[in-house]
């Protein structure tokens, strides 16, 4: 058996934080307009986990996404009401017990909040952002074209809730992707080295959002390992070019070619979506040893 070279990373886990049933069109794929489904449909998903990717890099935590918000169960006011309230209730059932919260789910991992130390956000849906309450100590991470998009009219309808997002104490650091020299994440040619140690990489991958981002997590020894977040809703799907109904369909295409080309390259390379029920063994597959 191959034994891993050190590197800056440790461990990678995966914790979820509850569940959410979903509309099967948001899967895809569909040929329904959006408007049209989301009104007349009447089946749902079975309860699909809401999953939080916790790697630990040696300058501290790094957290992909941070879940869902227990308040999104047990607050009638959380969700905005009206036609933008009526959007929320047809295209999600939360689900959050008292220990599904992200402090909760760090300390089963023997960890605790204040060990984050860096938070990349995939996208700012509610079921990504709903731990930031808790990291007003970190520095959080989304795509500068994420952030932006909360200044255009309308936000709540297009599924992202500015005032649980623009918390204050927050500290928010804009991920600016820049032009990259790296042969190992081609055919991408921006992103951004998130410690300058090529451990990290931050990848532009719009579509389900403008400014949805990926992480790439390489470690001596280890499979790569691709975070993707609402990019597809299972890795089997993403790899047998299958669609999603949601977001900007071109993009999303073009996104997962970049992947399958990324895929070539890494053969080893595994890919973790927040809603994919078999993150947790494919991640525990990764953590085996591997010769590249």
């Amino acid at each position: 058996m191959t034994r891993p070279r050190a590197g800056p990373i440790g461990r990678v886990r995966v914790l979820s934080t509850g569940t959410v049933a979903i509309r099967p069109e948001q899967i895809g794929p569909t040929r329904k307009p959006v408007l049209w489904w989301l009104l007349t449909s009447t089946e749902w998903t079975a309860p699909k986990p809401v999953n939080v990717f916790v790697v630990e890099h040696r300058e501290g935590l790094v957290l992909f996404d941070t879940g869902q918000d227990r308040a999104s169960v047990t607050d009638p006011g959380y969700f905005p009401s009206g036609p933008a309230g009526l959007i929320y209730s047809r295209i999600a059932k939360p689900r959050m017990d008292t220990g599904d919260t992200l402090p909760a789910r760090l300390a089963e991992l023997g960890h605790d909040t204040g060990d984050v130390r860096r938070v990349v956000l995939s996208h700012l849906h509610h079921d990504h952002i709903g731990g930031l309450p808790h990291l007003g100590h970190a520095q959080i991470h989304a795509a500068r074209a994420e952030l932006d998009s909360l200044a255009r009219p309308f936000p709540r309808a297009r599924g992202l809730l500015p005032d649980r997002i623009d918390l204050p104490g927050l500290q928010w650091k804009p991920i600016d992707f820049a032009p990259i020299d790296d042969p190992g994440a081609a055919p991408f040619t921006t992103g951004l080295d998130l410690y300058g140690d090529g451990s990290i990489l931050l990848l532009p991958t719009p579509g389900h959002t403008p400014g949805s981002t990926s992480m790439l997590v390489r470690r001596p020894g280890r499979r790569p390992l691709l975070m993707v977040g609402d990019l597809t809703f299972d890795a089997a799907r993403l790899a047998a070019g299958i669609p999603t109904g949601t977001g900007d369909k071109r993009r999303s295409a073009r996104t997962a070619a970049n992947v399958a080309a990324l895929r070539a390259r890494l053969p080893g390379l595994t890919v973790l979506a927040a809603h994919d029920p078999d993150a947790a063994a494919l991640l525990e597959q990764a953590e085996q040893p591997y010769r590249d």
